[in-house]
């Protein structure tokens, strides 16, 4: 079966639809309703509700080995300025991460799967809650997931804007940072401005933290090493003529070693500890770990690879990791794999991932459904006992 135009046309209505329908991490009980509704209309089994908002689909033709391919459904806290006429209908929600695209790609892949005889074994199609929030992929695993549905290797795709339409990126080694959330408060003396001896001032001292939280990186990590510590959010203070109580910062840490994580960890803990030290403050500082570094396996990789080969897909090597972070890293911590990137095409300033005018391209989702497809039958065969041999 291939992606003719009747289905094209099908597939992007679908994926409009979600687009139109967006809904925040672990809150997609009407996107995990209607994957359950396509799923029930192409007769293909399914079990809701893993992992609070998942589903988990299975394909199995005869015996043989097991797969397992990811998408995942959430939208993020954005409100949508594309002015499309299948924009959000939901204020304040939009699907600024494509990931309407990437459950619609799977529900493609289960189409042409389920129409293929030429594979032998077992398809787990995982679509995954709250990627964006960072938890989806473990409230799955410990609801069971690869306990309940055996797998052998997992694969997933990310939309990448900027790299060309349809065009599959695979990377040996990493491909996304892990993350590490930052939160800290600086409790210091509120008093007059005009009497600031008697204040504690916790806003000079966040000031002073901002830049030297900068050095963690710059004079604490090798600079072989991938590392990057952000501050994206301050707060202090009410009005212009007091100085405040405290102040709080937030960001994340970034990195593609665990090794190197721990060392940005430790480095901001210590800063934070001085600064608050130095400007007689009171200091709470909170790292909480989200996704770990996602880590494509040596055979992941050549399936990835082998299956855009199958395919007649273009496929690149070289371009390098992101630092962005990917819930899909704690699939790859338990399985074997392999996440690639699939080109949504040129980008323009503005129209970036998280974006408040990103859309997903419709026009790759032959690319993007053909793509899982073949990884899926690729590692199948891979896996398959070699006639007359053992293993």
């Amino acid at each position: 079966m291939r992606i003719d135009d009747d289905l094209q046309r099908n597939l992007t209505r679908w994926r409009r639809h979600l687009h139109q329908n967006p809904e925040l991490s672990f809150e997609e009980h009407e996107t995990s309703a209607f994957v359950c509704e396509k799923l029930a209309e192409m007769g293909v089994s399914f079990v809701a509700g893993v992992g609070k908002t998942g589903v988990v689909a299975t394909l199995s033709c005869g015996s043989g080995p097991s797969v397992g391919l990811r998408a995942d459904m959430d939208a993020l806290p954005i409100h949508e300025t594309t002015n499309l006429p299948y924009a959000s209908r939901r204020e304040g929600v939009m699907h600024a991460c494509g990931h309407d695209g990437h459950t619609t790609s799977l529900l493609g892949a289960a189409l042409l799967l389920k129409a293929d005889p030429s594979w032998a074994g077992t398809i787990h199609l995982v679509f995954q809650p709250a990627e964006e929030k960072i938890g989806g992929s473990l409230s799955m695993i410990n609801d069971g997931l690869f306990s309940r549905f055996p797998m052998d290797r997992v694969f997933a795709f990310h939309n990448w804007p900027g790299l060309e339409a349809g065009t599959v990126m695979v990377h040996s080694g990493p491909v996304m940072a892990s993350a590490t959330r930052i939160d800290i408060t600086l409790h210091g003396h509120a008093a007059h401005a005009a009497m600031p001896h008697l204040s504690r001032d916790p806003i000079v001292a966040a000031g002073h933290l901002l830049i030297a939280l900068q050095t963690v990186v710059s004079r604490n990590m090798d600079p072989f090493k991938s590392a990057v510590v952000s501050i994206g959010m301050m707060q202090a203070g009410h009005v212009i003529n007091q100085i405040a109580q405290s102040a709080t910062l937030g960001g994340t840490l970034r990195a593609h070693d665990e090794h190197v994580r721990d060392q940005l960890e430790e480095g901001v803990r210590r800063i934070v500890e001085g600064v608050a030290q130095t400007y007689g403050v009171e200091a709470e500082c909170r790292l909480t770990r989200g996704s770990t570094v996602t880590v494509n396996s040596a055979d992941g990789t050549r399936i990835a690879v082998d299956a855009c080969h199958m395919a007649g897909i273009p496929v690149r090597d070289d371009l390098d990791p992101s630092m962005a972070g990917e819930d899909f890293s704690w699939f790859l911590k338990n399985k074997p794999g392999a996440l690639v990137w699939i080109g949504n095409g040129p980008v323009s300033p503005g129209r970036e991932l998280h974006s408040s005018s990103y859309d997903f391209n419709d026009e790759i989702l032959p690319a993007s459904c053909t793509w899982l497809a073949s990884v899926a039958k690729a590692s199948l065969r891979d896996q398959a006992p070699v006639k007359g041999s053992e293993r």
